[in-house]
């Protein structure tokens, strides 16, 4: 098993974030890097995303025990984790298989319930690019607006983007993989599993991940959890409104 790639700031209690679907610990430099004034904060890279290792699988429970075999190579104790959307699935079923390992639990715009297909856009136009063809940012880039009209999206994709030797560009992400195994990224928490710890569920206002029916659900497996919403924020929440969700967190951990 490979150990997945971070960036480490800070000391002090560990407080471990964790990117969503085709992003990286990176995604999260500016509010890492507020935590680390109080905190051992690990901005991690999940298989097949960032700088980590690319593996012909990918599922939840892998990703889980990615992190189970990071946090033991660390040698960390009571951690914070914090996931956004795919990583806050990681970080739910970490919490429900491993409680022991996990303090407190913020889980940021993901519910644990099922969701439809809806990164299919943004599959099909990533995977429209030839890197033969496409050879500089600026060629790859006209090829995503084709298909993306939001620059917000076309900006964070292009993040992983990266020379590849001497001439032309690659991805970071393993797209192959992801775009295979997508289907394992929209299932839900297994029922009947439970975490009763403190949890923080922050949900953006203009988002729509987390609704009212999902709260029944959220209690059922985290009968200690307390959902906020992040005014003006949609999915991106942590980069939409980074003051309030800051500040969310802080309170939540100052408890």
């Amino acid at each position: 098993m490979g150990l997945l790639h971070s960036r480490i700031l800070g000391k002090g209690k560990p407080f471990l974030i964790l990117h969503g679907f085709l992003g990286m610990g990176d995604n999260w430099k500016t509010l890492g890097n507020k935590f680390a004034e109080n905190y051992e904060v690990h901005l991690i890279d999940q298989r097949n995303h960032g700088r980590s290792f690319h593996s012909s699988a990918f599922d939840f429970e892998l990703l889980t025990n990615d992190l189970l075999y990071y946090i033991e190579h660390y040698n960390l104790e009571n951690v914070i984790l914090l996931g956004h959307s795919m990583g806050g699935k990681t970080a739910m079923l970490f919490a429900v298989n491993y409680p022991e390992k996990i303090e407190k639990l913020i889980i940021a715009d993901i519910s644990p319930r099922e969701y439809p297909t809806h990164h299919q856009d943004i599959l099909v136009a990533l995977n429209a690019i030839d890197f033969t063809v496409q050879k500089s940012r600026k060629e790859i880039e006209e090829v995503l607006k084709k298909y993306i009209s939001n620059a917000g999206i076309r900006m964070f994709l292009m993040k992983n983007v990266t020379r590849n030797g001497k001439e032309g560009y690659k991805y970071r992400f393993n797209l192959e993989v992801l775009t295979e195994n997508y289907n394992e990224i929209i299932i839900g928490l297994p029922s009947l599993t439970q975490f009763d710890k403190d949890i923080l569920f922050l949900s953006g206002e203009k988002s729509g991940y987390i609704g009212k029916d999902d709260v029944p659900l959220i209690e059922s497996h985290f009968p200690k959890s307390s959902i906020v919403t992040v005014k003006n924020a949609g999915h991106w929440i942590h980069a939409d409104n980074p003051t309030q969700f800051y500040d969310e967190v802080v309170s939540f951990l100052d408890k």
